[in-house]
């Protein structure tokens, strides 16, 4: 069996104007100015409270608990409202029916986000039954420790040489690496295709339909080191 992991945020899913409202509530709430726009979106993928301490720095990383929590909060309020919706890029869904139908395939998800983020993602867009393995930032360090895949691994029993991670930030690449996977960059997210080569990417797609191709290149290339 081989085994696809996805990232969410800026991978399957744009959620841009989700998180900067949400970094602008964290802000608000301990009185300091948000950053520019490319800044604040160069911390997606991280976990919530080590992304605020990114972007605040150590002198102020003791308002880090404080930012993430007001987050938090006003995250649950507007899905509760129906206000929160990302939409998948363009060709998520079929890439995910294309490989979900594969008998020798499975999928799984790796993400910064909470476990209720994910629930939501997957009920917003039906997408019910497509992962059988969930790693989030409630139970595993934050990206890039390798802790997620090691979870994944050992829940599905596939190999390290048959999994491969897909993400669109050099914190999935430097993750992949860390857990000894390889790892396939997308252009459409948070950071650029040098920054994702640099990590590590094995290689880096433009479009969702390149990914069959670029997948099959990984695993072949794997199974002949073995």
């Amino acid at each position: 069996m081989n085994l696809v992991i996805f990232d969410c945020d800026g991978t399957l899913v744009d959620s841009q104007n989700t998180i900067l409202h949400g970094l602008e509530v964290g802000f608000e709430a301990v009185g300091l100015a948000m950053p520019d726009r490319k800044t604040a979106l160069s911390i997606v993928g991280l976990s919530l409270e080590r992304a605020f301490a990114e972007l605040i720095g150590p002198g102020k990383a003791h308002l880090a608990p404080a930012m993430a929590d007001a987050y938090r909060t006003e995250k649950i309020a507007r899905r509760d409202a129906g206000d929160d919706f990302d939409p998948l890029y363009r060709g998520a869904r079929e890439a995910l029916d294309r490989l979900a139908e594969q008998d020798d395939m499975l999928l799984g998800i790796a993400t910064g986000k909470a476990r209720r983020g994910v629930t939501h993602m997957i009920e917003t867009h039906d997408l019910h039954g497509r992962f059988v393995t969930i790693q989030t930032a409630d139970t595993s360090p934050s990206k890039p420790h390798p802790d997620m895949i090691h979870r994944a691994v050992r829940e599905t029993g596939v190999e390290p040489a048959a999994v491969v991670m897909v993400g669109d930030t050099s914190f999935d690449m430097e993750m992949a690496r860390a857990a000894g996977v390889q790892a396939i960059g997308v252009s459409w997210g948070y950071h650029d295709e040098p920054a994702l080569r640099r990590a590590g990417a094995f290689d880096v797609i433009d479009h969702f339909d390149d990914l069959d191709a670029v997948l099959a290149r990984v695993l072949v290339e794997e199974a002949e080191t073995l």
